[in-house]
């Protein structure tokens, strides 16, 4: 079913009356918006021949902000109405105090669009999403006699934004995302081992349900599957890892990406705080954070503030240049928002946020980057991990990953962990490859609280003397 826009100026609120409103609000302050919401999302899944799941979940509201100095005022509320508009701003002046603040001003506008503005819940009727996970069940199943449970899972949202502008300037966005998941668990002697695969974007359905695209999909999971059924015991020790290319970056984005954002920085608290125009990394390293790649998962047209999301060069050659930054960190740290300024959703405040992370690629052959490896092993499949944002310290899980002994790719290797520290790991990077990859849409970001949607991407990559946990050598 097609719902009618977003339209909160028309339906609920009186632009100017609101205007006014957030005008006495943010008076004497330094920045400020008004942000309105709404979002929508539904997600089927079908798990061992049964649909476990089919949710459709719909929210809405507005979030009115004041900013003075470090000091940021906030209210929030799902009735989006005149009384509750007042409400908020009497909560977010209190930030304000005695004023004395000059109004940044508004960032600029852009015409450009980066995905589709069409709902992409309606890119498909109910029906015909159920059929095509009965059919990717089905497939998997028939692909290998050792499977013994597929679940699948297709998920859209859109999110439909406004902010408004103390200047009266006024800033929309529509925002879709679609991912199809695919998880396979297959059996051989009393053994059983998963595999996981899926992606998506800011697109709508049609690609995903398409027959090749899930086909492709349940085979990738199946693949994983049946890598991990004949895995070995992880070796462990300080040894050289050659990391693959695209979703392995999410160790880029979580060891280093978080640090150089510039809250922490302006705070002090990062690892990489101070060391601007310093080598932080091995020569041939450029690292970029980019939200302007057409219809990534990361990608934004413009951020949570207003300010058009940016190519912006973090690391080049090796050297520190940049940070990421939103509008209260840059004006703080006396340089220009790059559209990192990003929230959760209309309850939550703005902070700088990476959107699709990325290590740009070299000149060296993968093939040859892993003749390198002389003892070590070769990573190609991540899972969850925890770093220390403070000193950029790192535990992050392998979901496939292989033995390398003397440049010869072995047998697969299970419960790798690699242990390390980002500043570090970035020094000892020996060789970067020609085959820079994006991930496949499937990042999600967490940061006090607040989850967004990423991307990552990389090329092939020798690390030397990573920490390695596993069975004892």
């Amino acid at each position: 079913m097609q719902h009618p826009r977003f339209q909160p100026f028309t339906d609920s609120l009186d632009q100017e009356r609101a205007l006014a409103v957030l005008r006495d609000a943010t008076a004497g302050a330094d920045d400020g918006e008004l942000f309105l919401e709404r979002r929508r999302s539904e997600a089927i899944m079908l798990d061992d021949g049964r649909i476990r799941t089919a949710s459709y979940d719909a929210s809405e509201g507005f979030g009115l902000r004041a900013v003075r100095g470090a000091a940021s005022g906030y209210a929030h509320s799902t009735e989006i109405s005149e009384s509750a508009l007042r409400r908020a701003a009497q909560t977010a002046r209190l930030a304000v105090g005695d004023g004395g603040g000059v109004m940044a001003d508004g960032p600029h506008a852009t015409n450009r669009r980066l995905y589709t503005d069409a709902d992409p819940m309606a890119g498909a009727e109910f029906p015909v999403k159920i059929e095509t996970l009965r059919e990717i069940d089905a497939f998997a199943r028939d692909l290998d006699p050792r499977v013994v449970q597929v679940s699948a899972t297709l998920a859209a949202s859109l999110q439909e934004i406004h902010i408004l502008r103390p200047d009266g300037q006024l800033l929309s966005d529509i925002r879709p995302m679609t991912r199809l998941n695919v998880s396979v668990i297959v059996e051989e002697n009393g053994r059983r081992e998963s595999g996981m695969a899926g992606g998506g974007g800011r697109t709508g359905l049609g690609g995903l349900i398409a027959r090749d695209h899930w086909q492709t999909t349940a085979q990738e999971a199946l693949r994983i599957a049946l890598v991990n059924l004949r895995a070995e015991p992880a070796p462990a020790g300080v040894m050289d890892v050659a990391l693959g290319a695209g979703w392995p970056g999410i160790l880029l984005h979580e060891a280093v990406g978080h640090g150089l954002e510039g809250d922490f920085n302006r705070k002090g608290s990062s690892a990489f705080a101070g060391l601007m125009g310093q080598r932080v990394a091995a020569p041939g390293v450029t690292v970029l954070d980019d939200g302007t790649i057409p219809d990534r998962r990361g990608s934004i047209t413009f951020d949570d503030e207003g300010t058009p999301s940016g190519r912006n060069l973090l690391i080049e050659d090796g050297i520190l240049v940049g940070y990421m930054q939103d509008r209260q960190n840059a004006r703080l740290m006396g340089v220009a928002p790059t559209g990192n300024g990003r929230r959760e959703s209309f309850a939550h405040t703005p902070m700088p946020r990476m959107t699709n992370t990325i290590m740009m690629g070299g000149d060296a052959s993968p093939d040859d980057i892993v003749t390198e490896v002389k003892d070590g092993i070769y990573a190609v499949g991540f899972g969850g991990g925890q770093v220390d944002i403070t000193n950029g310290k790192f535990v992050f899980s392998c979901t496939e990953a292989y033995r390398v002994i003397d440049g010869r790719i072995g047998a697969p290797v299970k419960g790798a962990t690699l242990i390390g520290d980002g500043p570090t790991a970035m020094q000892k990077i020996r060789a970067v490859g020609n085959d820079m990859a994006l991930d496949p849409g499937i990042g999600n970001c967490g940061k006090a609280g607040q989850w967004v949607p990423v991307g990552v991407g990389q090329p092939t990559l020798l690390i030397g003397g990573l920490t390695v946990g596993g069975a004892a050598r």
